[in-house]
């Protein structure tokens, strides 16, 4: 019993998990830094300061601070696109390009006319039935 306790810790996705999981939440911490300390000082640069915390508005006596709200959307957004544009678009560029260094086997082969083997796509004579190729 002991020994099958063991294979199962030891088999790779219970030891994958943990090790993904903690780098996902140190890849988060890193994504949220370079939003909060890069990215939305810029944007505080170029569209003034993105500090809603003290918007507020009263009704009734009830105080509606919705600033907090403003920062955590504007965070939220400014999060997504940073994810997109830094993680997502490269790795999906990287993906493709992975998947297109393989050359189709279609593109490389064509049928014989006359024998349907399969033969080079420059060839001019099937090797199979010698017949010329067009």
């Amino acid at each position: 019993m002991l020994g099958e306790f063991r294979r199962f810790l030891l088999r790779g996705n219970v030891v994958d998990l943990p090790v993904a999981l903690m780098l996902g939440a140190a890849f988060g911490a890193v994504v949220t830094s370079l939003v909060r300390d890069l990215v939305t000082p810029l944007v505080a640069a170029v569209a003034g300061k993105p500090d809603f915390s003290r918007f507020a508005f009263i009704v009734h006596g009830a105080e509606f601070r919705y600033g907090e709200f403003l920062n955590a959307l504007f965070a939220l957004v400014l999060l997504a696109a940073v994810l997109f544009f830094f993680v997502v678009k490269p790795a999906n560029a990287i993906a493709l390009r992975a998947r297109s260094v393989e050359p189709k086997a279609e593109a490389l082969t064509k049928p014989c006319p006359e024998c349907l083997a399969d033969v080079p796509a420059a060839a001019r004579r099937c090797r199979h039935c010698t017949s010329p190729l067009s």
